[in-house]
Parts: structure tokens; C-alpha cells; sequence
């Protein structure tokens, strides 16, 4: 009778468990849990339909990198250049689709800390999430930095570039203050229609000036490995934004949606790095610059940098609000401070982002050649995000299965290969980079001088 009624009120209590206490008794993994916690709190995180996820992850990996595509054709070649996008691209949507089902598998997962905490324990999460944040902190300091270029060229070096550094250091983090991706994916929209303006005011100039005309070759002539992999890095990191995917999916009503949110994005992307880096790199010509815009007229080029200006500083509010919400959801998790208005969690909030945004500004000013480091910190860490770790991701979810079916073997094989172009894009870029930032000349830190580059 006693083991009757305990078996009664074991099922009693499974029926009674919410989304938020559910475990998986068969491996003593955790099955799911909210990253937020309490879904009756103030703030209410999971707000984000599939578009708007959609559109915040446009805006996040869609920014002025997309005019450095066409100087990567100048040196690869334009049939081979356009190949390379859209396969890498294919393969970054497959990678991010396998996010998805990770996600899917341990939805409290809500960065690559909590991913690297399901496989390899807590050095595993400590690992990741350490990875991810520096790759993030190098990312806002690229949009700092962006936008002191931006504001050099648009105004002719108008005051001290350091200057122009902290008031691009003020609007993101003003910007970054709201806790929820909700008000985030409200500012996409313009950021989306920001770069987009931008792009197609450059290719109309181009296209009218065409200062490259008759100097376009299908496959690029006389191009040295290091330059030809040097543009194939600069297309690879076009791609590298999935090391956000998992935040983005866990702010959204229905996970389940994220497949869509991902079509949207990788169908953009791939369209308009195609387009985009062809038509530019056909009127512009071997000598297109990177980014494009310095191929155009001075005028134009203000013009071009001014309708920018949005996606520089919405891309970096993005990173911005994810490195901090991984922060605070590291320190409250499990609290009721996170679903809370108040001094407490409303102050630690904005004490993490603007810590986090003076770092980003500190590493901005003093690190001269930033874009070549940039793609050093990016080989470092994005070749494993963006492929080495995603296709690690499916051989944990199906583990024991490798070989089980036909089509199981098939994509085996596949993300091994996945992983080792990761291991390859990795090794090769660190090369590159090493060798670009060796022979770059020097600069000067935290420097008043014009920034134009």
C-alpha cells in the first residue's frame, strides 16, 4: 500500500512539473529550464517573434563588412570568389540549423558557456563562454572604431578621433541599457534599411564612375596564397554571427520558429554579399578598396558613411546586449533579480554594460592595425563557432548513432568535413593574419590623428 500511494504521488508530482522543472532522468542532464527564470516577473524576455529574431540577427552580421567582399573578389577572382560565398554560406546555414536542434535538446541552454557546460562540464562552459565573450568585446570595439572612422571621413576630421571614439562609446551604451531583444529588434529594422541604403548608394556611384572598367578577371591573375586566402578569410568571417544564435533563440515566444528567423537571415545574407560584391568588384575593378566605400568620390563617400552610420551603431548595441546579458544571466540566474525593476537588478545591468563598453573602447584605441587583429581573434575563435563547433554540436546530440542508418552515416561524413574546414580556416588564418599584422605599418595608440581607413 505504501509503495502504491509513493508511486501515486511520484506521477502526481511528474504531472505537476512546469517547463521550467522538467530534467531528463535518463542521463541526469538538465531537459529544460528557462534561462530567465520566473516568466510572471516584470521583465518578460522571451518576447521576439520569428521576423524580429530574423532581422536582429540581420542586423548583427550584415554591417559594413559586407563592403570588404568585393576587394576579397579582387584577389580571388570573381567566379571562384562567388563560389566560395554562396558554399559558405550553404554551410553556415547548415551550421546554424544544427544550433537549433542543440537548442531544441537543452533548451536552457542560452550561450556557448551553458553549450560547452552540457558537453565537456564546467572548464567546458568556462572555455566557450570565455571565447565567446572575448570574440564579442573584439566585435564591439570594431564598431567603435568604425565609427570613428565614419565620423572622420563625414566631417573631414572634424575634432580629435579619440574624441569621436567615446561619443560612439555613449550611444551604444545608452543604447544597450534596455534589458530585453525586444526594443533591439525594433532598432534592426532601421539598421537593415541603414546598410542597405548605403551598399546601393555605392554601387549606383560605382557604377556611373566605373573606375575600374575593363580590369576584372573571371579567376584572379598572378594572386599569392597569402593574399587569395587572406579575401577567403574576409568572406568566412562575413558568417561568423551563429556565436550569438543560442541568445537570440532563447528571447524568442517560440524557439521552434528559429528555422524560419534563419532562412531569413542566411537567404538575405548570401543575396547580398553576392550581389552586392560582384556588381562593386565589376565597376570597380582589381584596385576596389576595402571597405568599398573609399572607391567612390569624396562626396559620395560622406554621403555613404552618414546613411551607415545606424548599422555601425545598432550592430555594436547588439553585441553590446548580448555579451552583458551573458553576464547578468551568469550572476542571477536561479534569483528573482532578473524579472525584476529594480535599483539592484536595473544598476548591476547598466554597471555590466558600461564596463563592458569601456573595455571595448580601451581595446579600440589601442590597438592601431585593428582590422588585421580583428581577423587574427576571429580565425582564433569564429573558424570554431561558426564550423568546427557547430558540426562538434551534431556528433553530441546524435552520439552513438554516427553509423546506425545510411543517411546518418552521410552526414557524418559531412560534418566531419565541416569540422575540418573550421580546423583549416583556423590553422591557415592564423597565418594570414599573423604575417598581415607583421608587415602592416605601425601605428599609434590612442592617437588624436584622422582615422580613415
Amino acid at each position: 500500500m505504501d509503495a502504491i500511494s509513493t508511486a501515486r504521488s511520484a506521477e502526481s508530482s511528474k504531472k505537476r512539473l512546469t517547463d521550467s522543472e522538467k530534467v531528463d532522468i535518463s542521463d541526469g542532464r538538465l531537459e529544460y529550464q528557462t534561462p530567465f527564470g520566473d516568466d510572471s516577473g516584470e521583465v518578460q524576455y522571451q518576447t521576439m517573434s520569428w521576423w524580429q529574431c530574423g532581422m536582429v540577427m540581420i542586423a548583427e552580421t550584415i554591417s559594413l563588412g559586407i563592403l570588404s567582399f568585393p576587394a576579397a573578389l579582387a584577389a580571388i577572382g570573381l567566379v571562384p570568389g562567388v563560389i566560395i560565398i554562396i558554399g559558405i554560406g550553404i554551410i553556415a546555414t547548415y551550421a546554424g540549423y544544427i544550433m537549433g536542434q542543440f537548442k531544441q535538446r537543452y533548451p536552457h541552454v542560452h550561450n556557448m558557456a551553458d553549450a560547452g557546460e552540457v558537453m565537456w562540464g564546467r572548464i567546458g562552459g568556462e572555455l566557450l563562454g570565455s571565447a565567446q565573450l572575448i570574440l564579442i568585446l573584439f566585435g564591439m570595439a570594431s564598431h567603435i572604431l568604425t565609427f570613428t572612422v565614419a565620423m572622420n571621413k563625414i566631417t573631414g576630421h572634424g575634432t580629435c578621433s579619440i574624441v569621436f571614439g567615446l561619443v560612439g562609446l555613449a550611444i551604444c551604451f545608452i543604447g544597450t541599457i534596455p534589458r530585453t531583444m525586444r526594443n533591439v529588434a525594433r532598432m534592426s529594422i532601421a539598421s537593415f534599411a541603414s546598410i542597405t541604403i548605403a551598399v546601393l548608394i555605392t554601387m549606383i556611384a560605382i557604377g556611373i564612375q566605373r573606375p575600374g572598367k575593363g580590369t576584372v578577371g573571371a579567376v584572379a591573375e598572378d594572386a599569392s596564397f597569402y593574399h587569395a586566402f587572406l579575401g577567403v578569410t574576409n568572406i568566412v568571417f562575413g558568417f561568423f554571427g551563429s556565436v550569438i544564435f543560442f541568445s537570440f533563440m532563447s528571447e524568442m515566444k517560440n524557439p521552434n520558429d528559429y528555422p524560419k528567423a534563419l532562412c531569413l537571415l542566411q537567404t538575405t545574407e548570401i543575396c547580398m554579399y553576392v550581389v552586392v560584391a560582384v556588381v562593386i568588384y565589376y565597376y570597380g575593378g582589381e584596385d576596389v578598396t576595402s571597405p568599398a566605400l573609399g572607391s567612390t568620390g569624396n562626396l559620395v563617400s560622406r554621403i555613404a558613411y552618414g546613411m551607415a552610420l545606424p548599422t555601425i551603431l545598432i550592430g555594436g548595441i547588439i553585441g553590446g546586449h548580448v555579451s552583458s546579458k551573458y553576464i547578468y544571466v551568469r550572476l542571477f540566474r536561479g534569483t528573482g533579480r532578473m524579472n525584476e525593476r529594480t535599483f539592484v537588478s536595473i544598476g548591476s545591468w547598466c554597471l555590466i554594460a558600461l564596463v563592458l563598453w569601456v573595455i571595448a573602447w580601451i581595446i579600440a584605441e589601442a590597438i592601431p592595425n585593428f582590422s588585421n587583429l580583428l581577423s587574427l581573434i576571429a580565425a582564433l575563435f569564429a573558424s570554431w563557432f561558426t564550423f568546427s563547433l557547430c558540426s562538434y554540436f551534431w556528433f553530441f546530440i546524435n552520439r552513438g548513432q554516427w553509423f546506425s542508418t545510411p543517411r546518418k552515416i552521410f552526414l557524418s561524413v559531412v560534418n566531419m568535413f565541416i569540422f575540418l574546414i573550421g580546423v583549416c580556416v583556423c590553422g591557415l588564418g592564423l597565418y594570414v593574419s599573423g604575417r598581415a599584422i607583421h608587415e602592416a605599418p605601425s601605428g599609434h595608440s590612442f592617437s588624436c590623428a584622422n582615422q580613415e581607413s
